[in-house]
């Protein structure tokens, strides 16, 4: 291999083979080096212990993940001409998954799009971002730029960028956390933070300044369509509901009547406004209430007002030490929901946390519904939109659980 300009980082096996297999990150204590002074979002050079290139990476000693690879390409030059190829084939993939659905999606998804720790959506002309990286953070000027730059030849004109940088990943990335309009030149930085956001057919009032992450989950689009393809004629309890989304879809597919459940004041006032807007007040109700308390109520009624509960909590664990208890939680609803659902009624159930895997979900399910002594039959399994692709070797990027069932 040809003489590389970069500091170099060495590697033990464990961390080699997890490269190998796919995964991007190399943790603190499986490294020695660098073999130079460098600075902190500086790119480096990763070799086994036996000396092999194996990529190339942003380093922060302040984080456990010391190293964020970017590149497997020895060829690669890390230019504004790579980082720039690099967004389109990030916007080239988005317009061929989502055609239509493109103005309202996510067009970078981290790590899956080896931009680790950077997330981008797309709400109109609205950018709306989250960096948790800091790599990413000291090269994002650059990006905003030549997104501005790219976006018009896919029909988008960028009228402003807003920067969620409130995760608490930042502090261990040595970032301050924070929030505002950045201020490239030509784009506003004055905007109320409401956008009118398009999917499904149905409008959404989305507020990217204080709603939830980005303002929209963007991730549930398509399940929120095959669900309401299971709503023509019911009535429907939607749980969790933030800004009614799964709410709205089904009433507008066909429900004889929809109640959206959040304990979120705001939530509930903006699933209003969303229901008036769509012209849905007919058929729809939002109230606030704890959705465990308000199962719990319904079932102790024994009434079975509803024939179709969507479950779509936020995630109950956001790390592995506390995977237990949100198994409980999970469970409690899902054990509350079945059995207050008639026999041939039908239940929506997800979870967001990748630390609920896919195998822990199943098992959970199964145990609420052994414990409500109701059987499922599975018409769906399906997981995030495409615009949140799923990178294999990167299981981090495989978050999303969603299951279709009627109850038997």
């Amino acid at each position: 291999m040809a003489a590389r300009p970069y500091p170099v980082i060495t590697v033990n096996e464990k961390a080699a083979r997890a490269i190998r297999g796919g995964h991007p990150w190399v943790y603190g204590a499986e490294t020695t080096g660098p073999d130079r002074p460098c600075q902190n979002g500086e790119i480096v050079d990763v070799v086994s212990a036996k000396g092999r290139w194996l990529g190339a990476g942003l380093l922060n000693d302040h984080s456990k993940i010391r190293v964020r690879l970017l590149s497997r390409n020895t060829n690669d030059k890390f230019d504004e001409a790579f980082w720039r190829r690099r967004l389109q084939y990030a916007l080239d993939y988005r317009k061929t998954v989502m055609g239509p659905d493109f103005p309202y999606s996510r067009l970078i998804f981290g790590e899956a799009d080896h931009f680790p720790g950077l997330t981008v959506d797309l709400f109109g002309d609205i950018l709306v971002t989250e960096v948790l990286s800091l790599g990413m953070d000291q090269r994002k000027e650059l990006l905003y730029r030549l997104l501005t730059q790219l976006l018009p030849d896919y029909g988008i004109t960028v009228r402003a960028i807003y920067e969620r940088n409130e995760g608490a990943l930042r502090e261990k990335e040595g970032l301050p956390q924070e929030k505002g309009f950045f201020p490239l030149p030509g784009l506003a930085t004055d905007l109320d933070g409401h956008v009118t956001l398009w999917e499904n057919g149905i409008a959404y009032d989305v507020d990217y300044i204080n709603g939830q992450k980005t303002g929209f989950f963007l991730d549930q689009k398509y399940n929120r369509r095959a669900a309401a393809a299971l709503a023509p004629g019911k009535r429907v309890l939607d749980c969790f509901t933030h800004t009614g989304s799964f709410a709205l879809n089904c009433a507008k597919g066909g429900a004889a009547h929809v109640t959206a459940v959040d304990i979120s004041r705001d939530a509930v006032e903006l699933t209003r406004r969303n229901i008036e807007a769509n012209n849905l007040t007919d058929r729809m109700d939002a109230i606030q209430a704890d959705v465990f308390d308000l199962l719990t109520e319904l079932s102790r009624s024994k009434a079975h007002p509803y024939d179709y509960i969507i479950l779509d909590p936020p995630a109950f664990t956001k790390s592995g030490a506390t995977v237990k208890n949100a198994y409980r939680g999970y469970k409690e609803i899902n054990l509350r929901a079945m059995k207050l659902l008639p026999r041939g009624g039908y239940l929506a159930t997800c979870s967001c946390s990748h630390f609920m895997t896919a195998p822990l979900f199943r098992k959970m399910v199964q145990e609420a519904a052994a414990d409500a002594a109701v059987s499922l039959r599975q018409i769906e399994e399906r997981r995030q939109s495409p615009d949140h692709p799923i990178l294999w070797g990167v299981p981090e990027t495989e978050y999303l659980k969603f299951y279709l069932f009627q109850v038997v």
